[in-house]
């Protein structure tokens, strides 16, 4: 009997010893249901241009067995029913919740998925257009857009169908913390991190025309004639006004792109892109949210001076256009100047004719807030968003694009330059994933199963994170083009490389 066969037999003993017992249904483990698909371990892939008729799908297949189908063939492929989106470039994973929002480039749509139900449930309006960046709340209340084209940061209301836009030249990223209480707003080729604020009554009536009674000035309020959100810069308050309130020059960072946030939501580590993006030094930032929040009321708290987050800035050698955040270690991806024919890893502090980019990653200590080790690892384009994961093993793995663009390609092609990286966090060992097969946009830990997914050059990959070595992929090949991956039936959000 193939194993298979066992398992489904398996399986209907389970679902008749729990209706024989009266339970009348069939759960994981952690008291989730049981999916239409009937499949308790599943990866879903977002495809772009699956069909003549479709620019875009979201397919499941089972990542025990590694099969698209159903035993003996039936269904042919799994799906989730109902999903419309064109051309899907990122799956936000939440499990905990048992959802996620799928974003698709080519209408602009964030497509809320119910992983309980398989269905599409709905899509989030008013995001203006294209969206460079974009994230909803776990709770659903609030999505948060960057709008690069239409230059506007757009904050929605999933449950009433609420939207509006501030104005915001040239935004491009937005980050939200795990609590979803405060969200920062990135302009390229900016040194100022914004954040928005819901206004109470008071406050709405000082930016109606009244004496302010806020500390900080706005960058944007709307509706304009009687405003509920303001847009603000993240400012020093230096100063205080007659009336008691703080003020002062905008915080800078050196061409912020991101943040990341400690587990409890309650610390925001900006990343400075610094050299990868035009600017002098790459570098992280601690800065309490508290003085950010967003909600109505809940506003507390002053950021820090400037002279506080000079103090409080690290400089990070390697680059910094990404971060992974596990408890007190942070592990910062970025890509930073290496000279041609030394060994990689050896950053230069500024670019030049005779330096080419490398791929790098630094492990840092955030209860010291000082750089542990530092590692060569695959290569991409300079400020583009890496993907970052843990897996089983000790294992993280850091998915590129652009790796054709590095110091390997350029190089020494022949030693290899493919744009994944298994990195040992026990051991601190790098294994490049090779050959080259493109572009790395998506990668998704199969928890429990020791093996991860990933969509590489438009095509689903699966490998062991044992030692690395590839598994079989021949029957979870998809027709058209494979952009994102996620493992949907995690045990956490942090199972997830969009955030």
């Amino acid at each position: 009997m193939k194993n298979r066969s066992l398992w489904i037999s398996v399986g209907a003993a389970i679902v008749t010893a729990a209706v024989l017992a009266g339970c009348g249904s069939t759960s994981y483990p952690d008291g989730r249901s049981l999916p239409p698909s009937r499949l308790v371990n599943r990866v879903v892939i977002a495809i772009q241009n699956p069909g003549v008729q479709s620019k875009g799908a979201l397919e499941i297949v089972d990542a025990y067995y590694d099969e698209r189908s159903g035993y003996n063939g039936t269904p042919a492929i799994f799906t989730i029913s109902g999903y419309s989106g064109a051309l899907p470039v990122t799956i936000q994973n939440m499990p905990e919740e048992q959802f996620g929002a799928v974003y698709g480039s080519g209408d602009g749509s964030l497509t809320l998925v119910s992983y309980a139900s398989e269905r599409a449930t709905g899509t989030v309006g008013g995001l203006n257009g294209p969206s460079s960046s974009v994230f909803i709340t776990r709770n659903k209340a609030y999505a948060f857009a960057a709008s690069q084209e239409a230059h506007q940061f757009t904050v929605a209301s999933p449950s009433n169908g609420g939207f509006l836009g501030l104005n915001l030249p040239n935004v491009y990223r937005v980050s939200v913390n795990p609590s979803g209480s405060v969200a920062l707003a990135f302009v390229q080729n900016s040194p100022y991190v914004y954040y928005p604020h819901q206004l109470s009554s008071a406050q709405t009536i000082a930016y109606s025309g009244g004496s302010s009674t806020w500390p900080k000035a706005a960058v944007d309020c709307e509706p304009q004639n009687v405003p509920t959100w303001c847009l603000f810069q993240m400012q020093s308050p230096d100063k205080v006004d007659p009336t008691g309130n703080y003020y002062g020059a905008p915080l800078t960072f050196d061409h912020p792109i991101k943040a990341v946030f400690s587990a409890d939501g309650g610390t925001a580590y900006i990343l400075s892109c610094g050299p990868e993006c035009g600017g002098a030094t790459a570098a992280y930032t601690p800065v309490l949210v508290a003085p950010m929040i967003f909600l109505l009321g809940q506003y507390s708290g002053l950021l820090p001076t400037t002279s506080a987050l000079a103090k409080a800035t690290v400089p990070i050698p390697g680059g910094a256009s990404n971060a992974l955040v596990d408890s007190s270690t942070m592990y910062v991806v970025g890509q930073c100047p290496e000279l041609a024919g030394t060994t990689l890893g050896q950053c230069q502090s500024a670019p030049s004719s005779q330096t080419y980019w490398g791929g790098n990653l630094t492990v840092v200590n955030l209860a010291t807030n000082t750089i542990t080790t530092s590692a060569a690892i695959s290569d991409g384009q300079p400020g583009a968003m890496s993907r970052i994961l843990e897996a089983d093993d000790n294992t993280l793995w850091i998915a590129m694009t652009g790796c054709t663009t590095g110091v390997r390609y350029a190089t020494s092609p022949a030693n290899g330059y493919g744009c994944l990286t298994m990195y040992n966090t026990s051991t601190n060992t790098v294994t490049l994933l090779e050959p080259y097969i493109g572009d790395a946009t998506g990668v998704a830990a199969v928890t429990g199963l020791h093996k991860i997914y990933t969509a590489e050059g438009g095509q689903v990959y699966i490998y062991s994170t044992v030692d690395g070595s590839s598994i079989n992929n021949q029957f979870v090949a998809v027709t058209g083009t494979a952009y994102d991956v996620a493992y949907i039936d995690a045990l956490t959000d942090a199972n997830n490389t969009v955030y």
